[in-house]
């Protein structure tokens, strides 16, 4: 096996690629899972684009094709392309977006590199993974990872006497993550008002979600918003 990976240097970059894809997908499957922002599609982005520029590095170096330090200009390249990737990422309500585009600038910058080299294998490869990845990958995230937006969800009681596990059995009834829990007090007014961080699928019915919680003891008030 050894001996056909030296006489086949296009069958080690492949193996290289696709491990950097399984190991991208194991990352990013983890994040999910415990529901962090990063996800698979972003980190199989990272994973493919990182080792394609590492076999960069290492062919410029091998074949001199410029002289000096060839890895120089990578390290130069992706520094910029980091900060090219970072104007893509922004908070929208409680939200973070643009993480997948940053990956996939920082994706095209290793592409555009490997092809100015001549490892057009490498390159098709990497492009073909990062394609399926967005394509394919994104709606296999979303359908075992429905809930994605982060959401408010304020509901306010007239008393102390909340049934706090109810409207938690309401919440996942309908898909929906509880993250965290704040509780606004008044002494004034005796009101109580229970501030969920919440994760909410496209696909959520908040008007039906609004006319269940309504039927709960000493319901006041409602507000479902991204801040």
């Amino acid at each position: 096996m050894q001996e056909f990976f030296l006489q086949n240097v296009y069958a080690e970059y492949a193996l290289r690629l696709i491990l950097s894809l399984i190991f991208g997908f194991c990352l990013g499957f983890e994040r999910k899972i415990r529901q962090h922002t990063v996800g698979i599609r972003t980190l199989i982005l990272i994973t493919t684009s990182s080792a394609l520029l590492s076999i960069l590095s290492a062919y410029m170096a091998d074949s001199q094709i410029i002289k000096g330090d060839p890895t120089r200009i990578t390290a130069a390249v992706i520094t910029g392309i980091g900060f090219l990737g970072s104007g893509a990422i922004f908070r929208q309500g409680l939200n973070i977006r643009g993480l997948t585009s940053a990956a996939i600038i920082f994706c095209a910058a290793a592409i555009g590199l490997s092809c100015g080299a001549g490892l057009y294998i490498p390159s098709f490869i990497t492009f073909a993974f990062a394609l399926i990845t967005l394509l394919v990958m994104g709606k296999f995230e979303h359908k075992l990872f429905p809930a994605e937006k982060r959401k408010l969800l304020k509901i306010e009681f007239s008393s102390m006497n909340v049934d706090e596990i109810k409207i938690r059995e309401i919440l996942k009834s309908f898909g929906l993550i509880i993250h965290d829990l704040d509780i606004q007090y008044s002494l004034e007014t005796k009101n109580i008002c229970l501030i969920y961080t919440i994760k909410t699928p496209d696909n959520t019915d908040s008007i039906k979600l609004a006319d269940e919680l309504s039927k709960l003891d000493n319901f006041l008030s409602l507000n479902l918003s991204r801040n």
